[in-house]
């Protein structure tokens, strides 16, 4: 029994191991591109795009926009969703989670569909 034990703790920690989430600074967020993670900053400022396809608004967090080094974009169709709503989030300490991905402006970015991916600490 005990080598039965000794031969299936790798796995233990393996599959342990996969469920971890990581979580990075704004500044870091370029690091985790590709994968399900929690990045935490403050929000420096917000924009609306009301002509852009799915009418987004985005938090930018590390600078003001341009200057910001990550954002998160909620999709017009999901902002009613978020109490309180994001422009409102300015310079308040946030954490969002989700699948972090390179905008068409080659930063780091996520979209979020659920005010359930956005922490306000």
């Amino acid at each position: 029994m005990r080598k039965l034990s000794l031969l299936l703790l790798p796995f233990l920690f393996t599959a342990g191991s996969a469920a971890a989430q990581t979580t990075v600074g704004a500044a870091r967020a370029g690091t985790v591109v590709g994968t399900n993670a929690t990045v935490c900053g403050k929000v420096e400022s917000f924009k609306f795009n009301e002509n852009s396809e799915g009418q987004p608004t985005f938090l930018h967090f590390g600078g003001v926009f341009p200057k910001h080094t990550f954002a998160v974009r909620i999709n017009g169709a999901d902002k009613p969703k978020f109490s309180p709503p994001p422009d409102q989030l300015v310079g308040s300490m946030v954490c969002a989670t989700g699948n972090v991905v390179f905008s068409q402006g080659n930063l780091p970015e996520m979209v979020i569909t659920s005010p359930n991916a956005l922490t306000v600490m």
